[in-house]
């Protein structure tokens, strides 16, 4: 079974692409976007064309979320054109689409966690393209599986624990906001939750929702990080307000994920306990 993977240098495909061996059967064709750019209609074409793929994984997008209030162009390209093209293709050449959304499609404003068909209100720029997005696939095709993801990090890529731990080895004291909520998810996670779906050759084809268990807030993220590694650092928690950033973040972005361990009978690991192993991943990486 032949396996397209773009995007595939971010988090998210260099994590599938390290654990691609552990599936026998699966031949993965790992593309970055500079290999492959899905907002090159023909180009994605001409690449399902010569490989009879039954799977694309969507791991291509602009995920700058700062940065997509001002390079708007440049995150509707990728984050909806780009998703419309594959959707297109897919549909052309049979193949089945998984694409990874995120929880800035809703506002935050609820006190328990989001279902697929709650009402998306993105409250920026990024997960309005996100949610644009979600829409050109349903538009366009049905075998589709779209995957929601929330606060992504792994030993690969810029991420949250990485920038964490470099900062708790520069510096002694650090403040980060507690007032923003949500669940961390390790991409090797959803990487193996997504390998189950396509070993489980599934047609429950929609929206699904994939995080780890548990919640919390960036401080509570960032003093696990820190406890796990014995790092002393005094932290500081700050609200919102006092780290301005140019796009506003969803306050409560807690993900439920009843119908993604229902339907797929998977189980989620607890957050804390990814972490733990996520931090020795990457202290096994090569310097």
């Amino acid at each position: 079974m032949n396996i397209l993977v773009t995007g595939a240098s971010g988090q998210l495909g260099s994590t599938l692409k390290s654990i691609a061996n552990t599936v026998p059967g699966l031949h993965f064709a790992f593309a970055s976007s500079k290999q492959l750019d899905i907002t090159d209609f023909e180009a994605v074409r001409n690449e399902m064309d010569k490989n009879n793929y039954a799977y694309c994984i969507n791991c291509a997008a602009f995920t700058h979320v700062d940065n997509a209030e001002s390079e708007t162009d440049k995150a509707k390209l990728i984050n909806v054109t780009g998703a419309r093209n594959l959707a297109l293709n897919c549909h052309e050449h049979k193949t089945v689409l998984i694409h990874i959304s995120t929880d800035f499609v809703f506002d935050g404003y609820m006190n328990e966690p989001y279902r697929e068909e709650d009402i998306a209100r993105p409250i920026g720029f990024y997960g309005d393209t996100k949610y644009k997005g979600e829409r050109a696939i349903i538009n366009n095709l049905q075998e589709h599986f779209i995957i929601r993801t929330s606060w992504l990090y792994s030993e690969f890529g810029n991420n949250f624990m990485k920038t964490m731990l470099r900062l708790g080895a520069e510096r002694d004291e650090l403040s980060v906001v507690y007032d923003q909520v949500g669940t961390p998810t390790y991409a090797r996670d959803l990487a193996k939750a997504i390998l189950h779906i396509i070993k489980a050759h599934s047609i429950d084809y929609g929206v699904y929702h994939y995080s780890n268990e548990g919640v919390a807030s960036w401080y509570d993220f960032a003093k696990a990080i820190f406890d796990e590694q014995g790092i002393q650092v005094t932290l500081n928690p700050i609200r919102s307000e006092a780290y301005p950033t140019p796009a506003a973040r969803p306050k409560f972005s807690v993900l439920d994920k009843e119908k993604m361990k229902s339907t797929f009978k998977i189980d989620i690991p607890n957050w804390r306990d990814s972490l733990a192993v996520a931090i020795k991943a990457y202290a096994k990486l090569p310097a």
